[in-house]
């Protein structure tokens, strides 16, 4: 189905203006970007299943790491959170995600001694840290292989490395590079890519499942999350367990980039929540519960909601997945149904739980006179500025500087 034929009334209105309108209300990229995200799926994982990539991948596999760590900033880092799980699980190796900022300043202390992967994650690949990381260690860990995946064939993190045998290149369709300053399609695509290391990886069928369900909510549940998102909060708090503690990480993200930080947002698991975060809610949180489809940790996930509910914090709750028990609402509670994941394993879940936290960061910047496109004009860009990188002086003398 094509965007353009939706059938929830927010979004028909908003893509009923014309291409200019849509510019000068500065959603036009962003609004195509979260609803291109099934199509672009169905590419990304067309791409996995082709001969060439599969045996890229694993050449990038052999020999075998003793561990894999995954990296990137911002978003990206995001993606390694929610990725790490099922790739420890499918993989049986050690899995971490580690901030490309911290490799940069301590790598020496948090990253595990080789024969490892790195996987850099990157939209564009152009960030300072991206390469600063990538070339650091190339030359102080050469015992580590490198996987990049990213979204942009022109960036640096797709071209500086091209010559070296330990650095392996994965660059994904040209429409995931999202031309909006936040991230979205770019997002979930990494995510999804990055399960192809998985021998197996998704099924067909498990992606037809996903971009159905997915479709379900762009089709359905849009105005729902639209009215929830003119309620007055000020604040919006995000629950997961497991890969979805990356989830919720990126969905609080959204919220406060594109508000320009008017919702103050907050990550945190459900059990974690009860060790001092919950005392922050009050009266005009916004509590986002992103639903395991393990029914053995939604046990607690349903317990912690149930406790909220009793103890009447927060001005609402919107519940994301799939068979969401009616006990779980009150009158004021929100239930969006992503259809067709549970059966599939937590990355599946993962990003229908983006695509709705991406919505209503969406429709509540609009409600508040904002541009998502470029939020926060001024201050974010859509690439992190140059800045210096500082060379390794732990053990040179030296104070020599470098720009990457």
């Amino acid at each position: 189905m094509s965007i353009l034929d939706k059938k929830t009334k927010e979004i028909e209105g908003l893509l009923a203006r014309s291409f200019a309108q849509q510019q000068a209300a500065g959603y036009a990229d962003t609004l195509r970007e979260i609803l291109q995200q099934p199509t672009t799926w169905r590419a990304t994982a067309d791409l996995l299943r082709s001969a060439a990539i599969r045996e890229r991948l694993a050449q990038a596999l052999m020999p075998l790491p003793s561990h894999i760590v995954l990296t990137g900033s911002g978003s990206s880092m995001y993606i390694g959170e929610g990725l790490a799980p099922s790739l420890q699980s499918g993989l049986g190796l050690p899995v971490q995600a580690i901030a490309a900022g911290t490799l940069l300043t301590h790598w020496r202390s948090v990253l595990p001694p080789g024969p490892g992967l790195l996987i850099s994650l990157a939209r564009s690949g152009d960030s300072p840290e991206s390469c600063g990381v990538v070339s650091r260690l190339l030359v102080d860990a050469p015992a580590y292989r490198h996987l990049v995946i990213t979204c942009n064939a022109n960036g640096k993190l797709a071209t500086y490395y091209r010559d070296d045998p330990r650095v392996t290149v994965l660059v994904l369709d040209e429409r995931t590079n999202d031309r909006s300053l936040v991230m979205t399609s770019s997002f979930t695509n990494l995510l999804l890519a990055g399960t192809g290391l998985l021998r197996e990886g998704l099924a067909p069928a498990a992606i037809d499942r996903l971009t159905a369900g997915v479709q379900d909510v762009f089709d359905r549940q849009s105005d729902a999350l639209a009215q929830m998102a003119r309620r007055e909060f000020t604040s919006a708090v995000y629950l997961g367990n497991g890969g979805a503690i990356g989830a919720a990480h990126e969905c609080a993200l959204k919220m406060l980039e594109m508000t320009g930080g008017r919702v103050v947002t907050m990550a945190e698991t459900y059990l974690g929540l009860r060790h001092g975060p919950m005392s922050s809610i009050n009266a005009s949180t916004l509590i986002v519960a992103l639903l395991s489809p393990d029914p053995s940790v939604r046990a607690y996930e349903a317990d912690l909601l149930r406790e909220l509910s009793r103890k009447q914090l927060g001005m609402a709750k919107v519940l994301v997945g799939e068979g969401i028990p009616a006990d779980l609402l009150g009158p004021h509670d929100l239930a969006i149904e992503a259809p067709g994941l549970a059966e599939d394993g937590e990355v599946p879940a993962l990003l229908a739980h983006v695509a709705v936290g991406q919505l209503l960061a969406f429709f509540r910047c609009l409600h508040l006179d904002g541009k998502p496109d470029a939020p926060a004009q001024g201050v974010l860009t859509r690439v992190v500025e140059d800045f210096v990188i500082h060379q390794d002086t732990t053990h040179q003398g030296s104070g020599q500087q470098e720009r990457v």
